[in-house]
């Protein structure tokens, strides 16, 4: 009876391990040839989506991650890879406006105020892909964001019907961003079972701004 039963769980372990893994290769796989590293190897692309992040750690520091992601979003509106900036970050309350800082911090970069539209409701990847065409009508986006994050955000894309590529940010060092290797590790998975299971929508859909909702 208990081996039976150390048995049936070791087969739940691997079976979850296996789907875990499988998904992980799926995205990887399939969106690998539409992320990019090298600038000039970007295609030119109207709108760059540029996914928020705290410009803080929970400790106060700056939040090296953010600084990357914005340093990669003003050098495509500088060398003319993208013309227009979306930026779409959390906007959940009135003291914490991801879009605002970022926006902040790439006028500091050089970049003008023309160049940015906010969307305010961008409370996870999916919903920041999906609003980018269902709210402000783009049929092509790129992605910036680091890395680990572009393989989910381009297969989101993909499977809506949004033409999307990325543009990989900067990332930390393998022992610094550990953690967050392995969160993507599991929401990759996740997301697969959002988009083929559940069949989730964006959390909003009405407006730009979360707070007006």
């Amino acid at each position: 009876m208990l081996k039976g039963l150390i048995r049936l769980l070791l087969m739940g372990f691997f079976a979850v391990l296996f789907f875990f893994v499988a998904c992980n290769a799926w995205v990887i796989m399939s969106t690998s040839h539409r992320v990019y590293t090298e600038l000039e190897e970007v295609p030119l692309t109207e709108t760059a989506l540029v996914l928020g992040t705290s410009k803080r750690f929970a400790n106060g520091e700056p939040n090296t991650y953010f600084e990357h992601r914005m340093d990669a979003a003003a050098s495509l509106f500088k060398e003319g890879k993208i013309k227009h900036l979306l930026l779409s970050g959390d906007n959940r309350t009135p003291y914490y406006n991801e879009p605002a800082d970022m926006q902040a911090a790439l006028e500091k970069r050089g970049i003008p105020v023309s160049a940015f539209s906010s969307d305010k409701a961008g409370l996870r990847t999916l919903d920041s892909v999906v609003r980018s065409n269902e709210i402000f009508g783009s049929e092509e986006i790129l992605v910036v964001t680091q890395r680990f994050h572009t393989y989910r955000a381009v297969f989101i894309g993909q499977h809506y019907g949004i033409n999307t590529y990325a543009y990989a940010a900067k990332s930390l060092p393998l022992r610094a961003s550990a953690n967050l290797l392995f969160r993507e590790f599991l929401a990759r998975p996740m997301a697969v079972i959002d988009l083929y299971i559940l069949q989730k929508e964006p959390s909003e859909m009405g407006k730009e701004d979360l707070l007006e909702l």
